[in-house]
């Protein structure tokens, strides 16, 4: 089997369940870095959400404004919200085009179900990430973290089991 084969049968959507978890990762971690990256900058450059004691704010030596933990917890939802919508539709794209077999439901439904369930786990996650800053006083590093954690449990088992074949 030729090197373009094998990576063929890596990328179609007919692949062993290990196989089509390594994709759900690499496709996830796409996924992440860009909620990642587009939560920081939100948080730093337009609504203010990092605090002068953050691990992002100490490695890369960012200037802040001081935050009440009210404001911190606030504007950690409103970032949540907006990077939700960004990094879901990188999800949805990539999960379509190398991880799941779309046609289970029609586009518009299948569509729909994944941001119903990315949903559902964005809430629960973020409401963990925003109870972690209110009672822990925890960081907003510390809560994106837990954030994320509890999301790729639900959204792998919605995306598997719900919307697409398999």
């Amino acid at each position: 089997m030729t090197l373009r084969e094998r990576l063929r049968g890596w990328l179609s959507h007919d692949t062993h369940p290990v196989i089509q978890f390594i994709k759900y990762g690499i496709a996830g971690g796409c996924a992440t870095a860009t909620d990642i990256i587009v939560f920081f900058l939100l948080s730093w450059l337009l609504i203010p959400g990092l605090t002068q004691n953050d691990p992002i704010v100490r490695l890369f030596h960012l200037n802040v404004l001081p935050l009440d933990r009210l404001t911190q917890e606030h504007h950690f939802y409103i970032n949540r919200s907006l990077t939700f919508l960004v990094s879901n539709f990188v999800a949805y794209i990539l999960n379509i085009l190398f991880v799941f077999k779309p046609g289970r439901h029609s586009k518009l439904k299948e569509f729909g179900l994944f941001y119903l369930v990315s949903g559902i786990a964005f809430v629960v996650g973020t409401g963990l990430g925003g109870g972690l800053i209110r009672f822990l006083h925890l960081t907003t590093s510390a809560a994106f973290l837990a954030n994320m954690v509890a999301s790729l449990a639900i959204n792998y088992a919605g995306r598997k089991f719900i919307i697409f074949k398999h």
